[in-house]
């Protein structure tokens, strides 16, 4: 029969899968709050991606009980399961790659988003991050708050912008820093949970084959009158 040892690798690996569904889905609901940055750089649509996902995880999960709990001469379920892996995979990677794609442009992404914010919204982060403008000074800039005044953005106009010490007075960068930071941990932490994905595809297989192997010698002691092989 199937080792104990190789179910219980085989369980954890299933329990990692039901775990990831739930970090996917409870991050997705989390994020929604309120909140004008996080919601500037974790767009809506990532945070359905995300649900999807997580969902996705859970059906995977699920259709992993119905595929392990049947006979042990029957595997057709566990092969189900295995191409149900092979999505699941396929889904990790699509949602990864998703999310870390707006990295490599991430000053014009966020140039659109900066664009998208009202005035109040605008006045909001310079005061929180102490900038002013987009790009530089005047770049879309909303005159008010506890920074970005006028005499401010007159004296900040003035800079030499060639000089790398000016760009932290712009909010392109602490944006952008921000942004880099969630993005890069969610993308990884999703290309992650590809680890226990194909690791339970592998344990699968693996119960697959011995589950075959310990049917094929009951025929053939069941044809050796059931006296073994000894």
């Amino acid at each position: 029969m199937v080792s104990k040892r190789l179910m219980a690798c085989w369980a954890f690996l299933d329990a990692l899968v039901l775990a990831a569904g739930g970090v996917c889905i409870a991050i997705s609901i989390v994020y929604r709050k309120p909140d004008l940055l996080m919601n500037m750089v974790i767009t809506p649509s990532i945070l359905t991606a995300g649900m999807v996902l997580g969902i996705s995880l859970l059906v995977t999960f699920m259709v992993s009980i119905c595929a392990i709990v049947q006979k042990n001469h029957v595997t057709i379920g566990l092969v189900v399961f295995n191409y149900v892996l092979l999505i699941q995979a396929l889904i990790v990677l699509v949602v990864g790659t998703y999310i870390w794609f707006p990295t490599l442009k991430e000053r014009s992404v966020f140039s659109r988003a900066w664009d998208a914010l009202s005035d109040q919204d605008r006045i909001t982060l310079q005061d929180r991050f102490s900038c002013c403008g987009y790009f530089n000074a005047s770049d879309r800039e909303a005159i008010g708050g506890t920074f970005c005044t006028l005499p401010q953005v007159t004296f900040l106009s003035a800079l030499d912008l060639t000089n790398d010490n000016n760009a932290d007075f712009f909010c392109v960068k602490p944006i952008t820093a921000f942004a880099d930071y969630t993005l890069n941990n969610v993308f990884t932490t999703i290309y992650g949970f590809m680890a226990p994905v194909i690791c339970l595809l592998l344990a699968s297989i693996s119960v697959i084959f011995k589950r075959l192997e310990d049917e094929r010698f009951k025929k053939i002691d069941a044809k050796r009158g059931g006296k073994g092989f000894v």
